[in-house]
């Protein structure tokens, strides 16, 4: 049924009517949705699986007989035959040239990023990343402190949550002349939304970087064509695209890139041999090399099966819907103010559309200019089955911008005693002298409805005094 908000949201955002086929696919295959009075709003977090994802994988395993790849009998070869081709499928949904890119199966997004971390020949380098990096991302540079790189990150600005490009320009201009030099960013920050150019990949090339590219809260509403751009390491979580499998996403990597990669072990699945008594091992060749044991081959099938599912909607319309129901969003949420005058939230990242995803991260002011604590927000959407995300989202970097944490603060923080072995996050809260520890993410999805953002909205009216 059509309401005046509705017809006031079209006249704003007309190209919300193509997307309507979504409408008509979260009846039939996102049903459970409406059915628990569900309204999602942990996108960024993780998807939503599709019922007829499960329905066809299920049928899948009811119908054969698979076993552990690593052998030549009939079930193993049925196996493998799967496991390639979703391998070969992932390549072609990313529009990846197979001569020029391999695809590495891995636990996630994080596990993508542990490859490249410690095999990443550092010595005498250097990593650059920028401030808001997810943690698995900023964990790598604890293998490149070891090996002796040098490691710099480049700051965000707010209020959007940009970078400085022209200090990004100056420090990709000074590459390490006796080591090798990888640059890192999210081609859309899972904090602020902030999609950054892709055409840094092509001047950190033309200045001799390697670049990796952590797209994983950029894919789940965009397309990513590695034809049209080359990062060397793109690492992915396929639930976060389409819901089902978790546990299992993939390092898309450049084999000329991945030639520089040298192991620090070896294990089942990695070698053509091992001796024990010749203390030998030889490394299989190309992706079988970082699959360490067996494969999750039974679960692997439905990777392809997601992947399909995405295609038949079209990420044309998947972009489009994301973005008006965010644009509505950010157009009706930041203009709430409480009866002093004081808005009702603080948005960290853009205000509009342009050059950002679905994730709204804020934090919500009571009408004395009184930060609401986050957990009470959870605490308070939780009551009326609103699921979001709250705190700082892995994302230190721009945590510490968005909320006005300043390195002095840190320095004094992390050089006490008191926390010289650990420290808790009640230790940190403490630290920071009653600062705001975390953020409220209202993430939009793909299969988001109009009807869910006004829920959402009617929440936040709901905090007003």
């Amino acid at each position: 049924m059509s309401t005046p908000e509705f017809e006031t949201f079209l006249k704003q955002y007309p190209t919300f009517k193509k997307t309507e086929s979504i409408d008509t696919l979260r009846a039939s295959d996102y049903s459970r949705l409406d059915a628990g009075e569900h309204i999602y709003f942990d996108y960024t977090g993780g998807g939503i699986y599709a019922e007829s994802q499960i329905k066809k994988h299920q049928k899948l395993l009811n119908e054969n007989v698979f076993g552990n790849p690593h052998s030549s009998n009939p079930t193993s070869l049925a196996a493998t035959h799967l496991v390639e081709g979703a391998r070969e499928y992932i390549l072609k949904f990313f529009n990846a040239d197979p001569d020029e890119y391999l695809a590495i199966f891995t636990s996630n997004a994080s596990g993508a990023l542990k490859l490249i971390g410690e095999s990443y020949p550092f010595s005498n380098g250097r990593y650059l990343l920028t401030f808001d990096n997810h943690n698995s991302v900023n964990g790598i540079r604890e293998f490149a402190h070891v090996r002796g790189a040098e490691v710099t990150y480049i700051p965000v600005m707010l209020p959007e949550m940009r970078v400085d490009a022209s200090q990004l320009n100056a420090e990709l201009a000074k590459p390490s002349k006796s080591g090798h030099n990888l640059f890192a960013f999210p081609a859309q920050s899972n904090f602020s939304s902030v999609k950054h150019p892709l055409a840094w990949i092509e001047l950190a090339h033309e200045h001799g970087w390697d670049v990796l590219l952590d797209a994983a809260a950029y894919v789940p509403t965009n397309k990513l064509d590695l034809s049209k751009v080359k990062p060397d390491f793109v690492p992915v979580s396929f639930y976060k695209i389409f819901g089902y499998p978790t546990g299992l996403g993939a390092l898309i990597a450049r084999k000329s890139a991945l030639a520089k990669l040298h192991r620090p072990w070896f294990a089942g699945g990695t070698i053509t041999v091992a001796s024990v008594q010749g203390d030998k091992y030889y490394l299989a060749d190309g992706a079988a090399a970082f699959e360490d044991g067996t494969l999750d081959y039974l679960n692997i099938p439905a990777i392809e099966i997601g992947l399909r599912h995405i295609e038949s909607i079209g990420y044309d319309i998947i972009s489009e819907r994301v973005k008006t129901l965010t644009g509505w969003l950010l157009d009706n949420l930041i203009q709430m103010k409480h009866s002093t005058g004081v808005p009702l939230v603080r948005l960290f990242g853009p205000a509009t559309t342009e050059d950002r995803g679905g994730a709204v991260t804020v934090n919500f002011y009571d009408k004395n200019d009184r930060a609401f604590d986050h957990r009470f927000i959870e605490s308070e959407a939780n009551k009326v089955n609103i699921s979001l995300r709250t705190g700082c989202f892995c994302n230190p970097g721009a945590g510490e911008i968005a909320l006005g944490i300043s390195r002095v603060e840190l320095d004094v923080c992390f050089t006490s005693p008191d926390h010289h072995d650990k420290m808790t996050i009640d230790d940190f809260r403490l630290c920071i002298d009653g600062k705001s520890s975390g953020a409220v993410r209202i993430s939009v999805g793909m299969v988001t409805n109009f009807n869910d953002v006004q829920a959402f909205l009617t929440f936040a009216r709901g905090l007003l005094g």
